[in-house]
């Protein structure tokens, strides 16, 4: 690159520096050489085609499908001292006119468009006679249809171009696009033999991180406490759960704004801008914010939702630390967004090939929520990168994993598939490896099979989450469609076999505490307090193992304590903040934590004989009532008939089956609500939101009960 480039640069653009990969995709253009760049958002792909637009004589047409960007790179360049200027819908016919005019007479090197310009003859004459020495096209794998963001509209682009009596210089950018997107994109608009240039999609600086089953909302209040002065997205999936997340936050307090397409066009312009100009500290939005919006300090992005493909979710997720320093990128995933993608595949009206490619995926998606691997690793494979290290070190997986054993789990999930003829899902699966006498499980005669019962140590839906670890790790497969089946790949077989170990990547097991420390014997007084308040059983609160649980990973949030064996949400919410409190009290200062604590819960009384007031337990030690339900169900007993036999309204028994089951015990839901029914559900839902039942209700047939929909809401 000659001295001349440079000086244009450093006065125009105030660069000393290219960045990665920069340097090699501008010689190339400056050769007069159609081009194709990938690089990662941040990675300075405007100054790919905005350098070359100054050294050439002659327009830049830059074609950009984001009307707020070509107003904000044009004022960028102008700022600059750079003549540019913008077409798009927003201008009158008037100045539309004097603008081309202006173009005609050389007035402008850049000159941003929108591709639906192309669309219209009148548009494409009045452009012919402009004096184009290169072309620009932003975003360019909108011409893909296997892109995450195809647009219609970017087919016409190589038409336009070969039509055209003079071929400029062609070039392309984007900052996603998986090897069958760059076919497309070389094809379609047709780029004649292209420098075809992958920068790598690595972003260093950002942190990954995948929380599982969280409440959401609670999250994002707990994240926001710690990070008040921090500019940040929360991307929700509908604009329903836009509306409600940011309501909820600016009643605590906290300066947020929201963006969707269900508002005025003045309204989201007002919002962008004052995220951009740091007059609001957060944006809640779905999708249709941020694509091309250039702020800097974003330091994090939390996804509400699972997006339907990788390439979208590190799209927006790349939002996050463009100015290179430290930022977080979390991904706040709920098995039921599985739901949602899917019934959104099918309501899509795509055609065959492109309906499999989408569940294929969102499978890709769904492995990444439950792959133990470097979280950073899965997504530059994903993108086709090689010789990834295997750790990152600036991901949650490889911080809080370590290696384990789990052959012996593995074959048995791997046999119990095989003797299942691989014909069915992961929740059948694992209903049959915990033993469960549902009743499809019994009709398909599943209880004879040798597997029956041989994980019954775990919960089903511990087992349904090996499932997906395994699958991530691609022992497993999951078959495309809505109703997915689980298969072997050739890669379990050595496993199966014992030829083979499974060393997997799993959460960090602390070492075990000793019930003599301080802590258990405090944790168990707490226990006590509260059962004598309310006169029920202690292990009715919580049970010893769960104690020493909380005794070995010291939870310190909601988060921690739901991933203790034995706490469910309602459990947490009666119960969870009377015990994290004690156990934060414990980690800040173990030494004074003792001396602050009665004689009786320290080491000095172990050993001793405990009072009977303290040790003994209620002769008439009652097993909970929504137990006592499921127990019933499982014997066999419609929920009528409990509701009889029991005298409780069947409103409660309901409320029963759904409790047991967020505390690990296997229910068949089929009994009482059908996949299509959980479709029509998940599809209302996702227009309306989840904040009432009753919105729903009247919104679906009368056959769906409100049973039905919790059940569809909460499993």
């Amino acid at each position: 690159m000659d001295s001349r480039i440079r000086q244009i640069m450093s006065r125009y653009f105030g660069y000393q520096d290219f960045k990665t990969g920069q340097q090699e995709i501008i010689d190339h253009i400056l050769q007069s050489r159609d081009t194709l760049g990938v690089l990662p958002t941040g990675g300075g792909k405007s100054l790919c085609y905005q350098l070359p637009a100054l050294a050439f004589p002659g327009l830049t047409l830059v074609i950009s499908p984001l009307i707020a960007l070509m107003k904000d790179q044009v004022d960028a360049l102008n700022d600059q001292g750079i003549a540019a200027s913008f077409i798009n819908s927003s201008l009158p016919p008037g100045e539309l006119s004097y603008r081309l005019q202006q173009a005609a007479q050389n007035k402008y090197k850049l000159l941003y468009i929108a591709p639906e310009r192309l669309d219209s003859s009148d548009f494409i004459d009045m452009i012919s006679n402009l004096s184009i020495s290169l072309i620009a096209i932003d975003e360019a794998h909108c011409v893909s249809q296997w892109g995450h963001d195809f647009r219609p509209s970017y087919l016409n682009i190589g038409n336009w171009i070969n039509a055209m009596p003079y071929r400029p210089v062609i070039t392309a950018f984007t900052a996603t696009a998986t090897a069958q997107v760059r076919d497309d994109i070389v094809a379609l608009l047709g780029l004649e033999n292209p420098g075809v240039f992958v920068n790598s999609f690595d972003r260093p600086n950002l942190y990954f991180s995948i929380a599982k089953g969280v409440d959401r909302t609670r999250f994002i209040k707990n994240y926001l406490k710690e990070r008040t002065e921090q500019s940040g997205i929360i991307y929700a999936a509908t604009r329903k759960e836009v509306d409600l997340l940011s309501e909820q936050l600016q009643a605590q307090g906290y300066n947020v704004g929201k963006y969707h397409a269900g508002l005025s066009d003045e309204v989201r312009k007002q919002n962008q801008e004052d995220f951009i100009y740091d007059r609001i500290q957060v944006m809640v939005a779905t999708n249709a914010f941020g694509l091309g919006i250039d702020k800097s300090n974003v330091r994090f992005v939390i996804h509400h939702n699972m997006p339907r493909h990788l390439e979208a979710y590190y799209q927006e997720a790349g939002r996050a630390g463009r100015d290179g320093q430290d930022a977080h990128c979390i991904l706040l995933f709920h098995a039921s967004d599985i739901q949602i993608q899917k019934y959104l595949i099918e309501q899509s009206g795509f055609f065959a090939d492109k309906k499999d490619m989408e569940y294929a995926k969102l499978q890709e998606m769904i492995d990444y929520c439950h792959t133990t691997r470097c979280l950073r690793k899965y997504i530059l494979e994903y993108f086709g990168e090689t010789d990834v290290p295997e750790y990152c070190h600036n991901c949650v997986n490889c911080e809080k994993h370590e290696q384990k054993d789990m052959t012996v789990e593995a074959q048995k999930i791997f046999s119990c598939i095989l003797r299942m003829n691989q014909s069915y899902g992961s929740n059948l699966v694992a209903s049959v490896l915990k033993g469960s006498q549902q009743k499809r499980v019994l009709e398909l005669r599943f209880d004879r099979l040798s597997t029956y019962g041989i994980m019954s140590e775990y919960t089903a839906p511990q087992i349904v989450e090996l499932i997906n670890l395994l699958t991530a790790e691609d022992y497993l497969m999951v078959s495309g469609g809505q109703y997915p089946v689980v298969k072997l790949r050739k890669k379990a077989l050595p496993i199966l076999r014992s030829e083979e170990k499974l060393i997997l990547r799993l959460p960090k097991m602390p070492e075990k505490a000793s019930e003599e420390s301080a802590l258990f014997p405090s944790l168990r007084m707490l226990r006590q307090q509260i059962a004598l308040a309310q006169n029920i059983p202690p292990y009715v609160v919580f049970s010893d193992k769960t104690l020493q649980e909380m005794c070995m990973y010291l939870p310190v949030n909601q988060e921690d304590m739901l991933n203790i064996n034995g706490v469910g949400q309602v459990k947490f919410e009666r119960y969870g903040e009377a015990f994290l409190s004690l156990i934060r009290q414990y980690k800040e200062d173990d030494a004074s934590f003792i001396e602050s604590q009665p004689v009786s819960t320290t080491k000095k009384t172990l050993g001793k004989k405990k009072s009977a007031k303290t040790e003994k337990q209620p002769k008439d030690m009652k097993i909970p009532s929504h137990i006592l339900t499921w127990q019933e169900h499982k014997n066999g007993k419609s929920l009528r008939e409990i509701s009889q036999e029991r005298k409780l309204g069947i409103l409660t028994i309901e409320t029963h089956l759904i409790r047991a089951y967020q505390e690990g015990y296997t229910v068949d839901w089929d009994e009482f609500i059908t996949p299509e029914e959980r479709q029509q559900i998940a599809a209302v839902a996702l227009q309306i939101g989840t904040d009432k039942l009753r919105p729903i209700k009247d919104a679906l047939p009368e056959s769906i009960s409100y049973f039905a929909i919790k059940i569809a809401l909460s499993t």
